[in-house]
């Protein structure tokens, strides 16, 4: 199985995609993409649109798995993020896969075993379960790993649900609990 993993921004949005067969992983790419402040918000939305559709039809994966946001104080960038996000989940619909979310506390305790541990950690772990040479250069990049980790760990229908408590393609093609 193909996974892409997606941790969302509209400064810095993280892909991951690794292959997930028989309890083995296989990184096919990972990266960022990378918009700038003083472009029109628009064009930023519409630059994570094309070069993550790029990235699917390159790849084309089965599933996204995509981190829920949390913000507690700045709303100006939740909001910013929350619409790169959309733009995201709504490229995985037209490629016609299903999106699971987790949040970040889901994310570490896949990968690391422990919901609060630091980003080092995590990213230690993600070099240590996919086999890495060295760690990826943003944090972002190795974030989206993370979440593909914990996608494939998850599984794709009742081990997903109990973990995130949404429907298996729920934004997904068909939009069916199968």
């Amino acid at each position: 199985m193909i996974i892409i993993g997606i941790d969302p921004g509209y400064a810095i949005t993280g892909y991951g995609v690794i292959e997930y067969s028989g309890n083995r992983f296989r990184v096919l790419d990972y990266g960022t993409i990378t918009t700038r402040a003083h472009v029109p918000f628009e064009q930023r939305l519409l630059t994570i649109s094309s070069e993550i559709e790029s990235v699917l039809s390159r790849f084309c994966p089965e599933v996204m798995a995509i981190e829920e946001l949390f913000f507690s104080k700045n709303t100006t960038t939740a909001i910013g993020a929350a619409q790169a996000r959309g733009v995201l989940i709504l490229s995985a619909a037209k490629a016609g896969m299903p999106v699971f979310e987790y949040t970040p506390m889901q994310v570490k305790l896949a990968v690391t075993g422990y919901g609060r541990a630091d980003k080092n950690q995590v990213a230690q772990m993600v070099k240590t379960i996919l086999c890495l040479d060295h760690l990826p250069k943003k944090d972002d990049a190795s974030d989206a790993l993370a979440i593909a980790i914990c996608q494939a760990h998850s599984g794709m229908i009742s081990s997903n649900k109990a973990v995130s408590g949404y429907q298996y393609g729920r934004y997904g093609k068909d939009n069916v609990n199968k």
